[in-house]
Formats: structure tokens, sequence, C-alpha cells
């Protein structure tokens, strides 16, 4: 069943699937806990409640998740989806870090841009399949120096 759903999902679909999955299990962890630790994200809470923005991460994970069903290079929307919520957490931090209200800020930013908004980046840009190799010359003409 694994090989099934691998071969169905594909690379790019089997990242969209686990990252969105994640995000909705993020979303809701800032959803249901009692008192979400609002330090750093002022540039959010200004404009609504942390519960409020855990649907945001909800609703990017459950975007992401479907997109993963999508072909490949038709599935941008499942990936700018992913994106968006670490984007808005990288932005708040790091005005958060640079006003000086929260200088841990700057490395909660430094962590979404290298885990989250830049492993997806990376994995947006990699092609469903691996490009086949290289023509070249075989081993053995090249060592014989018949190589063309």
């Amino acid at each position: 069943m694994a090989r099934l759903a691998r071969a169905h999902l594909g690379r790019r679909g089997g990242f969209l699937l686990l990252v969105g999955l994640g995000e909705v299990v993020w979303g809701f962890q800032f959803r249901f806990d009692p008192a979400p630790n609002p330090r750093g994200l002022t540039l959010l809470t200004e404009v609504a409640p942390l519960r409020a923005w855990a649907w945001l991460w909800v609703v990017s994970g459950l975007l992401a998740a479907l997109a993963a069903c999508v072909r490949s290079r038709g599935d941008w929307l499942g990936f700018a989806a992913a994106l968006t919520p670490p984007m808005m957490w990288l932005a708040a931090y790091l005005t958060a870090a640079c006003s000086g209200e929260y200088p841990r800020g700057l490395w909660l930013a430094a962590y979404y841009s290298a885990t989250h908004v830049g492993v997806c980046l990376w994995a947006s840009a990699t092609p469903e399949h691996a490009p086949p190799p290289r023509p070249g010359p075989t081993a053995s003409a090249a060592r014989e120096g018949t190589a063309g």
C-alpha cells in the first residue's frame, strides 16, 4: 500500500503531504493549547489572537496535503500554502528582534527560514523525477582514447 501511495504521490507530493499534515498538527497545537505563548509574535497578535492564527496553519496544511495529489508543477498552490504560515511567523519574529522587543526572535526567524521556508523552496524546485544521466563516453572508450 505504501508503494502504491508513493507511486501516486511522487517525491513532491510526498513532501507536500508530510508538510501539510505537520502544519495541521502545528495549527491544532496553537488552537488547543490553554495558553499559547505569543512572545515575539506581536506583529500577528495585533491583528488577531494566536488561536485565530492557528487556523492559518490548519487551512494551509490541508491545502498542501490536498495539493499532494496534483501532478508535478501543478502543485504550486500547495507549495504556496505550505510557505504562507512560516513566512508570517518568520516576519513576526524578525520584526520583534529588530525592534528589540524579543531579541531571541532573530534565532527563531533563522530557524523558520532554514527549516520551513528554505526546505519548502528547495522541494518546490526539485523535479519529480531525476533527469536521465548525461550521455558521455563509456569507461572503456575513455581508457582507449577513442572517446569522441
